[in-house]
Formats: structure tokens, C-alpha cells, sequence
């Protein structure tokens, strides 16, 4: 598979196992040694004092992640240094841009902001006014309802009421930002990507 072909954990993986080829002192000297020159899995035994199986085992390891290529020279199968690899640098090898680490990792420290600034001991102090804020705090709420369970509007009052006193707001919120559902008096919470119900009222935004 090509490495634009994968996905973020796919070249994740693929660059550990590539690292881990490495990561034995025989394949270094037989990686210096095919760097001056293409060589055959005899010669390189003889060099290296190994069997001929166990250079072969090697050359394996190296090829299995990219790092050789090899191809038939009258009786012997010679290996060379890929060109894909041997000229990048370190940095290159261990970046996987795709994944966007920093985003994520800017994210969760943003979503940690926000509840230490508007939670305090499991109350919220206030409701953010800021959509993006909001957001983050009744996804905080929604997680204190159970998946596939319908509760009454006394039930989600009860359960919002521990953490603010404008639970009509509060319930209002979750069901406008499709966090939760409702329909003839009953509310769920909804899976993660689930649709919100048409039939919901949409009621008025949190100020």
C-alpha cells in the first residue's frame, strides 16, 4: 500500500514497524554495507561471518518495511538501498502529519479550560453564553444520562438540577444542540453522529 493510500493509523504503524527493522545491530552493518554498494546475500554472509539464512532473514526485515529493494543479477538476487528512504531525514521518518496530534492535543486543552473555568465541585458556576463553550459543557451534562434509556422530563430535571437551577435552559440546550431527544414527553440521548429529531422543539436559545 502506498503511503498516500493510508490512513493516519495505518502510517503510524508503518513507520513503528520501520523502526523496529532498525532497531538490531546487524541490520545497521548490513544497511552501511549495501550503502556503498548492491550486494548479494553470500557476499554479505561472508562479510558478516553469518549463514546465508540468516542474512536472508534479515534482508527480509529491511525489505518487508521499504528500506531495501532487490532484484535478480544473473545468479544471485542483489539488494540496494530504496530510494524512497535513504535520503530522508529522521524528522521526516517520525512525522505522520495526517493525525494532527497538536490539533488534537490544542483541543483537549481547550475542552479542559472550559469546564475548570464554569464547573466548580460538579456545579456549573454559570452557562456559557459562547456556542463553542456551550457546547463543551452540555456534552459534559449529556454524559450523565445512560444510552438506549428514555427518561421523563421530571427524571432529566432531577439530574440537571445537581448541576444548575435553570434546568429548562439546560434540557432546552441539550436537545438544541442534538445531544439529546424528545418526543411526547420523553427524552434520550443521542449516540455521537446521530441525527437530531425532526419533531423536536427547538424551544429558545440558552442567553
Amino acid at each position: 500500500m502506498k503511503q498516500h493510500e493510508r490512513t493516519p493509523e495505518q502510517d503510524l504503524d508503518a513507520r513503528a514497524e520501520l523502526f523496529k527493522a532498525l532497531g538490531h545491530p546487524t541490520r545497521l552493518l548490513i544497511l552501511n554495507l549495501i550503502r556503498s554498494k548492491a550486494r548479494h546475500v553470500e557476499e554479505l554472509a561472508t562479510i558478516l561471518r553469518l549463514s546465508p539464512a540468516t542474512v536472508s532473514h534479515h534482508l527480509s526485515k529491511l525489505s518487508s518495511v521499504g528500506l531495501l529493494r532487490s532484484e535478480k543479477d544473473q545468479y544471485y538476487q542483489t539488494y540496494s538501498l530504496s530510494g524512497d528512504l535513504s535520503g530522508r531525514t529522521l524528522g521526516e521518518l517520525i512525522l505522520v502529519p495526517q493525525l494532527g496530534l497538536a490539533a488534537q492535543v490544542e483541543e483537549a486543552a481547550y475542552r479542559h479550560k472550559v469546564l475548570a473555568t464554569f464547573l466548580h465541585q460538579g456545579r456549573l458556576i454559570s452557562i456559557p453564553a459562547q456556542h463553542k463553550k456551550r457546547q463543551i459543557i452540555l456534552e459534559k451534562l449529556a454524559q450523565e444520562f445512560e444510552p438506549d434509556r428514555t427518561y421523563t422530563e421530571r427524571e432529566v430535571n432531577q439530574i440537571l438540577v445537581d448541576f444548575h437551577d435553570d434546568v429548562a435552559s439546560l434540557r432546552r440546550g441539550l436537545i438544541e444542540h442534538g445531544l439529546m431527544q424528545r418526543d411526547n414527553g420523553l427524552y434520550w440521548r443521542v449516540a455521537p453522529g446521530g441525527q437530531k429529531d425532526q419533531k423536536n422543539d427547538p424551544g429558545i436559545a440558552l442567553q
